[in-house]
């Protein structure tokens, strides 16, 4: 039997496993190539003055770059996942009333904003004292990342 044939039925098999383990579409293409290549093996086609081996490497080659360049552009439009806002994303860009002072450094600190009490951390390192109002500009994991403004305007 064909040494080629064991090449690309392991190629196959190399790049179907790699594509079941990563995330993305990543080796999919080279599969559809080396099956393109282990058929033109298997046919013993060789093209003009190339030897068999040469006709399926360029077959390898040309079938999986073709693959990739007219099915990318579609896999990528069905990988992408658009970002759906949580309900606690209504809280950025909220006024909050500091409960506790705002220290980074003693990673104390907690706000008031829509109804309930959330750690806080500065968004810019600075020492909020309690009781002053301060804009939420993001949240990371369970804490809010407040900013002191002295023009605190209510956005929502």
């Amino acid at each position: 039997m064909n040494i080629f044939i064991w090449l690309w039925l392991g190629a196959i098999v190399l790049f179907g496993v790699a594509e079941v383990v990563t995330e993305g579409m990543v080796s999919i293409w080279f599969v559809a190539g080396s099956l393109a290549a282990l058929f033109t093996c298997m046919s013993g086609w060789a093209l003009g003055g190339l030897t068999p081996g040469a006709t399926q490497v360029l077959v390898f080659a040309v079938v999986s770059a073709a693959a990739l360049v007219l099915t990318r552009p579609l896999v990528r439009r069905f990988m992408t996942r658009p970002h759906i806002p949580t309900n606690l994303d209504r809280v950025l860009g909220m006024v909050a009333k500091v409960t506790e002072p705002v220290d980074n450094n003693r990673a104390s600190g907690s706000v008031y904003v829509d109804g309930k009490t959330w750690t806080a951390r500065s968004a810019d390192g600075s020492v909020i004292p309690a009781g002053t109002q301060v804009i939420v500009q993001k949240i990371e994991g369970v804490k809010l990342l407040v900013q002191y403004s002295e023009k605190v305007e209510v956005t929502k």
